[in-house]
């Protein structure tokens, strides 16, 4: 865009910009402040009430935090998607505090957590560490869904995001929703994105978090999330009742609904062929990879080769590069003195075996050039390598001066002395 286009549009960018910050100024109280109406008529839509429970997916490595809200039906929809702003560290689960690493994992979020005087705007606690963290030693305070696009180990929105994330919990709370499920995520748990990352230290990690995430797109029901044996379970209904799920202690007898279990193992069979195929792909990708390099890594080895070889010819000449010099192909050294009268003639003469092994090792470049001159100052060699005469100029020259000699004689000679004996 040209500086004068970029100053056209300068008033409505800022324009827009106001506007946000306007409509935020007039939010009086924004613990309080309603969901846009677009929002409540796409849930009016949708088979949604305002206040019917809310659950939260978080893909780290797509920048997503989605919200899903349960429909009549009793399922749950997607109803809105934002961009992260920010979130610090890499993919994978948050070990210890102070290494800024947002957390993955399947997190409870009670209305106690949330928080109506952030000094982020707004914000939530996601409940870091939770059992199953707590049962590894890890450690972290602070976790946060927050405002102000700043993060150090929280998912950060803008503050116009916060405000509307802030008021779908708000309203799930007044129906009376318990607590709302995050499912915290390194991505989209595709055979592709999966197969992609499966060299890396987290792998198990995100398997077992597939299983919850599986349940979820099976169902479209938040899963019923329990830690035991150091594990999440998912769905899991004991076989004794009011039987316990501790995290750190071996699981109680269970199993997973008939149904489920049916659709989780038929999902899981197709999802494992897809994935076999992704990484059989990346693998032959991975190797054409790997071998495009290797030939780039010899090219120029090669090439680094020959400019060695060069400098270092270039040193033994004194700074000069190989050549075959165009004089020494003439056998007096001076074409120009071959060509006068009682001198030697001119003679091409064959480049020495020294020549030749000079010109063989000398930069392309000049030996092209050395070969073309070469060409040009020798004769044609005839049929089986025998060279085809050439007239000397100089002898030439004699014998048409003794032929112009004797006829001028015999023009001054009388006519009948010709027939006389003397």
């Amino acid at each position: 865009m040209t500086p004068m286009r970029t100053l056209r549009f300068l008033p409505i960018l800022l324009l827009g910009l106001t506007g946000c910050q306007d409509a935020l100024d007039s939010v009086s109280n924004k613990v309080e402040h309603p969901l846009p109406a677009k929002l409540v008529n796409k849930m009016k839509a949708q088979d949604m009430s305002t206040r019917s429970p809310i659950m939260m997916r978080i893909f780290k490595e797509e920048g997503v935090l989605e919200v899903w809200k349960q429909k009549g039906n009793g399922r749950f929809d997607i109803i809105a998607s934002y961009e992260i702003c920010k979130w610090s560290g890499g993919l994978g689960p948050k070990f210890k505090e102070g290494d800024r690493q947002a957390p993955e994992g399947f997190y409870r979020i009670y209305p106690a957590q949330m928080n109506p005087k952030s000094s982020y705007y707004l914000s939530f606690n996601m409940g870091f560490p939770n059992s199953y963290d707590r049962s590894h030693g890890r450690t972290g305070t602070n976790l946060m869904v927050h405002g102000a696009c700043s993060s150090a180990g929280c998912y950060s929105m803008t503050d116009e995001q916060v405000l509307e994330i802030y008021g779908f919990a708000r309203d799930a709370f007044k129906g009376g929703q318990e607590y709302f499920l995050v499912e915290a995520l390194p991505f989209r748990m595709t055979p592709e994105n999966m197969a992609r990352h499966r060299d890396s230290e987290h792998f198990e990690f995100w398997k077992m978090l597939k299983v919850g995430y599986d349940h979820f797109e099976l169902t479209k029901r938040p899963p019923k999330v329990e830690v035991c044996d150091r594990q999440y379970v998912f769905n899991q209904i004991p076989e004794i009742e009011n039987a316990a799920f501790q995290a750190s202690a071996a699981c109680p007898p269970a199993s997973v609904p008939t149904t489920l279990a049916s659709a989780h193992y038929a999902y899981e069979k197709s999802w494992n062929e897809s994935f076999l195929k992704a990484a059989d792909k990346f693998d032959r990708e991975k190797a054409r990879q790997i071998a495009t390099n290797e030939a780039k890594a010899a090219a120029e080895a090669r090439r680094a080769e020959k400019e060695a070889q060069l400098a270092a010819r270039m040193a033994t000449n004194g700074g000069q590069t190989a050549s075959v010099p165009v004089l020494s192909l003439f056998s007096t050294g001076n074409p120009l003195r071959a060509l006068a009268p009682g001198s030697p003639p001119a003679t091409p003469l064959m480049p020495s075996p020294a020549e030749t092994s000079v010109a063989s090792v000398a930069d392309p470049a000049e030996a092209a050039e050395a070969a073309e001159v070469v060409e040009q100052t020798t004769p044609e060699p005839a049929l089986g390598g025998i060279p085809v005469p050439v007239p000397n100029p100089a002898a030439s020259a004699q014998v048409e001066t003794v032929q112009q000699q004797s006829q001028a004689t015999q023009a001054e000679k009388p006519f009948w002395k010709i027939w006389s004996k003397n």
